[in-house]
């Protein structure tokens, strides 16, 4: 069995990862002001975020054109794969999953399996990787699946957004109600709910600095708990410094622990804005 890996813009591989790993990655489309771009093709992270500061209207996203997609798969089988497992952001923020499930029946040249990460960011980019590795080392599609399962199953996040206005609007907060009114004092909480897979506000606090300190909390619970090695992301919205200020105070805290700081390019950054930060883990998949 010869096992293609194919992800999306969201995971913010690298190209040189892309290319070390053997990764297909499918650019999801980002409209700003009626221009339509391609994540990581003909939008950069940093240009994202000064369009967003001087748009006219409330960028959007969409799915890549599908045919695009089936003409990949279609390659794909070409070029020798019997099958392709096409790893994406979660089903609940996005209706490209289902999308390829529907599709996925018509490619005739290989078999191709759409699988629903119940996450986004560089925390699927993660999955994608030890997928391809896997499937390098000549792992069965069984296998590869059971084991993405269980790194689902390790994978938790907390986000901290300065305005929650940009999740509401494009539909993705899904108990926002509760968490509008004075967010000037407000500092939300928000996580993937465990049951649903869908962003939620989950707790207040009522101040940045005590938000950090929450998230630290609650990453600290998961450290102490966990039996495998754990990656800690931090993860920001075109804010290098303040990440970089996190990671140094979490080194001192955490000194055996794996960290790295990545970022929230245009797709995800359309929904939580500027300044968003998050700290997100997972086990290790190099340890």
């Amino acid at each position: 069995m010869k096992i293609a890996i194919v992800t999306d813009s969201s995971a913010y591989l690298s190209a040189q990862e892309a290319e070390q790993y053997n990764i297909k990655v499918v650019p999801i489309p980002v409209i700003i002001d009626n221009q339509v771009y391609e994540e990581g093709v003909d939008l950069q992270t940093a240009e994202f975020y000064e369009k967003l500061r001087n748009s006219k209207t409330f960028p959007s996203t969409s799915q890549p054109v599908l045919g695009d997609m089936l003409k990949l798969y279609e390659d794909l089988g070409n070029e020798g794969y019997d099958t392709v497992l096409s790893i994406h952001l979660a089903s609940t923020i996005s209706g490209f999953y289902n999308t390829l499930v529907t599709a996925a029946p018509e490619i005739k040249s290989v078999k191709v399996v759409p699988y629903d990460s119940g996450i986004t960011v560089r925390l699927m980019g993660y999955l994608a990787i030890k997928a391809a590795l896997m499937a390098q080392a000549g792992a069965d599609l069984t296998d590869i699946i059971a084991t993405l399962d269980d790194l689902k199953k390790t994978i938790n996040e907390v986000f901290i957004v300065n305005d929650l206005q940009n999740l509401v609007r494009g539909g993705r907060l899904s108990n926002s109600a509760a968490f509008i009114g004075s967010m000037l004092k407000i500092k939300p909480l928000l996580t993937f709910d465990e049951q649903s897979n869908k962003i939620v506000a989950f707790e207040k606090v009522r101040s940045i600095k005590k938000a950090y300190k929450r998230a630290e909390e609650i990453f600290t619970e998961a450290y102490e708990k966990s039996d495998v090695p754990l990656r800690l992301l931090i993860i920001h919205g075109n804010d290098l410094p303040a990440a970089e200020a996190w990671q140094t105070e979490l080194q001192a805290k955490f000194p055996d622990l794996a960290t790295e700081i990545t970022y929230f390019g245009p797709v995800i950054g359309t929904h939580l804005g500027e300044k968003a930060i998050a700290l997100g883990w997972m086990a290790d998949i190099f340890a």
